[in-house]
C-alpha cells in the first residue's frame, strides 16, 4: 500500500524503538522509557476515535533471554505509561521458527485488524525498521517508517512513508482521517 488510506480506521504500533525505546531483550519493566512524545501521540490517536495495537517481535522468550510472563510485564509498563491499548500481538519466535507471525510475515497485524473488526487495508502500522514495513505491506495495510539508529539506510529509501518521530507519524494519520470527515 503505497499510502495512508482515507478510510484509516486503526493505528498498529510496533513496541522497541518505536513506542520505548529499545532495550534488547528486556524482561524488566523498570527499564521501559517511552520515546519523546509517545504518550502524545497514541492520546491523539485513541482522541480521533481510533483503535489502536502494538504488535512486537519478541524473540527473546525462544532464545530462552526472557519469559513470556517478563515479556508480558513490560507490556504491562507499557500501557501504565502510554494506556491501554485495544490490541497486543506478540511474536515468541526465533528467527528460524519461519512463523506466519514474525514481523516480516503478516500475521500479527491480520491478526490484531481481526480482533479488532477492521479491515487491513485501513490500518497503518508505524514502526523503526524494515520488518515493521514489510509486514503492513504483505497484509495489506499502510505504514510509516520512523528511523532510529537502528534502522538501516535501505530500509529508509525503501520505505513508502518516513517520519522524523513518531508524533510526525500519528499526524500524518491523522491529517489523512481528518480529510475524509471534512469532506
Amino acid at each position: 500500500m503505497s499510502r495512508i488510506p482515507s478510510t484509516v480506521r486503526a493505528v498498529f504500533f510496533d513496541r522497541d524503538g518505536t513506542l520505548v525505546h529499545d532495550v534488547p531483550y528486556n524482561g524488566d519493566p523498570g527499564r521501559v522509557e517511552p520515546v519523546a512524545g509517545a504518550r502524545r501521540a497514541v492520546a491523539a490517536v485513541r482522541a480521533a476515535g481510533l483503535a489502536t495495537a502494538v504488535v512486537t517481535n519478541q524473540s527473546g522468550i525462544a532464545r530462552g533471554i526472557v519469559s513470556r510472563d517478563q515479556v508480558d510485564a513490560v507490556n504491562d509498563r507499557v500501557e501504565a505509561l502510554l494506556g491501554p491499548f485495544d490490541a497486543w500481538e506478540v511474536c515468541p519466535h526465533g528467527p528460524d521458527a519461519h512463523c506466519a507471525c514474525r514481523k516480516p510475515q503478516p500475521g500479527m497485524i491480520v491478526h490484531a485488524a481481526e480482533q479488532l473488526g477492521v479491515s487491513t487495508a485501513d490500518v497503518v502500522m508505524i514502526g523503526d525498521i524494515g520488518a515493521d514495513v514489510a509486514a503492513a505491506r504483505a497484509a495489506g495495510a499502510a505504514s510509516i517508517l520512523v528511523p532510529t539508529d537502528v534502522t538501516r539506510v535501505e530500509e529508509v529509501e525503501a520505505a513508502e512513508i518516513v517520519a522524523d518521530t513518531l508524533v510526525d507519524a500519528v499526524a500524518l494519520v491523522l491529517h489523512a482521517a481528518r480529510a475524509v470527515s471534512e469532506r
